[in-house]
């Protein structure tokens, strides 16, 4: 299933509750350019899901670690990752072979530990208020080219 929504970053919490409604999976990888907002979608998101945590950009500490009621979720920027070597000395297996929610930005860069299932976020910047945002559910049951259906959303 894909699907898309353009929003205006004042509405950004009430997207962030119809995105987490459409999740499927609790790993979510988001992909989009630098400064295009995926860090500040994830704090819409946490918000959402009622976290009290400050959310910052886990940029140099590569996974920031957040509560929610009754889970965690594992905020992980893999931008500065040069090797999957890298990922594997900090531990990647270990969160996403557990039960909470990971959020991966800049995913390219361990796209040989993605999972079987996910989720996937792209971002893309209109101007500075503006986003387009597309929810793709993945599952092992698909190839990378299916999906079951399509449906664009706006708000």
């Amino acid at each position: 299933m894909d699907m898309t929504i353009s929003y205006h970053i004042d509405d950004i919490d009430e997207v962030a509750k119809s995105v987490l409604e459409q999740l499927e999976s609790k790993v979510v990888l988001f992909q989009a350019e630098m400064g295009s907002g995926k860090t500040t979608f994830i704090s819409a998101l946490l918000k959402v899901m009622n976290s009290e945590d400050a959310v910052s950009s886990p940029t140099f500490s590569i996974i920031n670690e957040y509560d929610i009621p009754n889970n965690k979720v594992y905020h992980m920027d893999c931008y500065r990752l040069k090797t999957i070597d890298e990922a594997y000395d900090i531990g990647i297996e270990d969160y996403l072979d557990n039960n909470y929610y990971v959020f991966i930005e800049w995913p390219e860069k361990i796209k040989a530990l993605w999972p079987d299932v996910f989720d996937s976020i792209t971002i893309t910047s209109k101007n500075k208020t503006e986003r387009t945002l597309k929810l793709s559910i993945k599952t092992n049951k698909l190839t990378e080219n299916q999906c079951y259906d399509s449906k664009k959303v706006v708000i």
